[in-house]
């Protein structure tokens, strides 16, 4: 009899931009790779996926916020990778700053020290990218050991401005999963 392979759980983190209305194909390919999959958005990212479809294909409740003291809900599982895609300019530079004011960006702050492998897959527009903060705070993260898949030799460049709904099917989440899957 052949013993199945313990079940690994990868958190999604979505953010407020444009492909996160289709992260079920990342949910679906993880899956297919015996993942089980907890979704986390953010507060904005949260308006642009269909929370009943997504908590439907994952079994679980999508998280936006802390769960209150006592409310009788269950944490979800320690995560053994993560993926922030759609990652956004605000969630990567409020992240690189230390900032924790949601519970995504929490999740994020403690995976660095936690030594989780995260992959970051930004949807940002070449003009934000030029921005000098952004570039310093993706290098700060890299430093850090979080794989930011963006740019130069380490995933796709950053798209022109105005131009991000052209992109929305070929979004590449199988390079996040990959990169989790490769690190991990």
């Amino acid at each position: 009899m052949t013993t199945p392979p313990p079940q690994r759980t990868l958190y999604v983190i979505v953010c407020a931009a444009g492909p996160a209305a289709h992260v079920g194909k990342l949910v679906q390919q993880a899956q297919d790779r015996s993942w089980d999959v907890q979704i986390i958005t953010t507060p904005a990212g949260r308006t642009f996926v269909d929370v009943s479809a997504l908590e439907a294909q994952t079994g679980r409740p999508i998280r936006s916020e802390y769960r209150k003291p006592g409310d009788g809900t269950r944490s979800a599982p320690q995560a053994d990778a993560i993926i922030v895609a759609p990652a956004t300019y605000n969630t990567i530079n409020k992240w690189a700053l230390g900032i924790s004011d949601t519970y995504a960006l929490g999740i994020l702050a403690e995976s660095i020290g936690l030594g989780i492998p995260v992959a970051v897959l930004p949807f940002v527009n070449a003009a934000l990218a030029a921005h000098p903060a952004y570039r310093r705070n993706i290098a700060d993260l890299r430093s850090a050991g979080v794989s930011i898949l963006h740019g130069k030799g380490h995933g796709p460049e950053p798209h022109a401005p105005g131009s991000g709904s052209a992109l929305l099917d070929t979004f590449p989440w199988s390079l996040a999963l990959d990169t989790v899957e490769h690190n991990g």
